[in-house]
């Protein structure tokens, strides 16, 4: 008798979570050299499958086109990888207070990682890449619409990892994905945090389970050209954001807010770019193509523009690479100012810059609050006042936003998932990376002593720092490493002090740990 499809969801998931916590029960015990062996060939594997599971993502769900979606992959991979490659994340990882507190990092357990269709291959190699690095395990629930793909970028990556010399059963892809498995997942004991990126109700759902959860929400990205902009190229880089990989990035443009001065120049620079501007019947068309009972249809996600003009029934040229509609108003009553994922634009005229401001504020608060938004400007005033009143935690300037916010075009941390902040219903305001991933315990020295005496501690040294000897008590922690480490190599940059400076004086252990001897324990610890 064949089980019912939510039991065998249910079960696969319990199946690979108690693998998974095995496993990362070795893994926990990894060094840095280990650990960073081990993410090194994953991206390195996942960057050179790039072009096959771009192709894999695209016919799997229809979404996108392969060339940006090999793009992502990369991204999601290699610049990923390189952005946390010399972040610590074994042992002791941060010296405070001239030696009297210490930070220690701890890995977090097994990552719950619900994967969205729209970017699955490069997201489910991005969760794992940062996952790993922590020492963490991750199991996958993919998208029912992105199965295979998943499944494939998550196999390739667990190959690489480990050949590299990880333990086995560190990372699983859910085969029978479900609501009642994605649920189990995120609500089951051995779950110790969920990254999840998808659709609002996932996220929701995500927050609701009871677990520690970094969640994004969506991106309803407004794009102001400021009368100081460089008209031309603003233009072209609103458009390359809302046409990369056919909008699918909630960080895609989905407005663009032109200053009345630079009007009719921004629609000659968009039709040079091949945009086509419907109004009158075509407008209603569009609309109601678009966007079905409030939503988004999924029908047009990721579709090319020509191919939802001919779905709309709106004849256009063959070379059209984005849809704009003018717009007056933001809510409902104007359903393509709300975020539409696909090459489509609200197109709005504003009166100055302050005018421009409220426009991006209603645009951010109808469905994109917290998320980013675009400023085109040369006025580092303005440019200021953005930053300092806008709701959204990402404000980028004069950058194509969609590949802006994730760290493509920008300094931003590499990341495809993008915190939206407490204004968006999110813990995190920024973008996820390997550091939100592990634990930070603190090793904390006396500084204040509330009593004076003389008895001996645990590691045989009297509590007064006039009693110890220098030395003995790193002297002892030192030895005890060394026997159960084999002293590995130090992977710790010692601090080199200025010329105009004297090296920091070496101190016992009642005054707290002193730069010279924290090289030592990090040489034990971080092999």
């Amino acid at each position: 008798m064949v089980q019912d499809k939510d039991l065998q969801s249910i079960q696969e998931v319990r199946d690979a979570l108690r693998i998974a916590k095995e496993a990362q029960l070795e893994f926990k015990h990894y060094n840095q050299k280990q650990v960073d062996k081990i993410v090194a060939a994953m991206a390195d594997a996942g960057y050179a499958a790039a072009e096959k599971l771009a192709r894999m993502a695209h016919e799997e769900t229809g979404f996108g086109n392969v060339k940006d979606k090999i793009i992502k992959n990369q991204f999601g991979t290699r610049n990923v990888y390189e952005s946390i490659r010399e972040l610590a994340t074994v042992g002791v990882i941060g010296i405070e207070k001239n030696g009297k507190v210490l930070k220690i990092a701890e890995p977090m357990g097994v990552v719950a990682a619900l994967i969205p269709s729209t970017n699955p291959t490069s997201t489910v190699m991005f969760k794992s890449i940062i996952a790993l690095k922590c020492r963490n395990a991750i199991v996958a629930s993919p998208h029912p619409r992105a199965v295979k793909c998943t499944a494939e970028a998550l196999n390739i990556l667990r190959e690489a990892a480990e050949s590299a010399g990880a333990p086995r059963g560190l990372m699983h892809s859910l085969s029978i994905p479900t609501l009642e498995g994605t649920e189990e997942l995120m609500r089951h004991k051995l779950t110790a945090v969920i990254l999840a990126t998808g659709s609002n109700p996932m996220v929701k759902a995500a927050y609701s389970a009871g677990k520690p959860a970094y969640g994004v929400g969506s991106g309803n990205v407004p794009a102001f050209i400021e009368r100081t902009a460089d008209v031309s190229k603003a233009v072209k880089d609103i458009i390359t954001g809302t046409t990369f990989d056919y909008g699918t990035l909630c960080s895609s443009e989905q407005a663009m807010i032109v200053d009345r001065p630079l009007r009719e120049k921004a629609i000659a620079e968009a039709k040079k770019a091949g945009a086509y501007f419907v109004d009158g019947d075509d407008k209603k068309k569009l609309e109601a193509a678009v966007i079905k009972s409030g939503k988004i249809n999924p029908e047009i996600v990721g579709k090319p523009a020509e191919w939802i003009a001919n779905y709309a029934g709106i004849k256009v040229p063959p070379s059209t690479s984005v849809l704009i509609a003018e717009c007056t108003e933001v809510g409902r009553q104007e359903p393509l100012s709300m975020e539409k994922l696909s090459p489509v634009l609200a197109f709005y005229t504003v009166d100055g810059w302050l005018e421009g401001c409220h426009k991006c504020i209603d645009l951010l608060n109808f469905g994109g609050v917290g998320h980013t938004m675009v400023i085109h400007s040369n006025d580092k005033e303005i440019i200021m006042k953005f930053a300092l009143e806008k709701p959204a935690f990402r404000i980028l300037v004069n950058t194509v936003s969609s590949v802006g916010a994730v760290g493509y075009t920008t300094a931003l941390n590499p990341s495809l998932t993008l915190g939206v902040g407490t204004w968006g219903g999110s813990i995190i305001s920024e973008n996820v990376t390997a550091r939100h991933l592990m634990n930070v315990k603190t090793l904390a020295f006396e500084t204040t002593p509330l009593n004076s005496g003389n008895t001996v501690n645990d590691f045989g040294l009297r509590n007064s720092p006039a009693d110890a000897k220098p030395g003995g008590f790193m002297k002892e922690i030192e030895e005890r490493l060394t026997a159960r480490a084999g002293n590995p190599p130090s992977v710790f940059t010692p601090v080199t002090p200025k010329s105009d400076q004297q090296p920091p004086k070496d101190t016992s252990f009642g005054a707290g740990i002193s730069e010279s001897e924290i090289q030592k324990i990090i040489r034990e610890f971080n092999g």
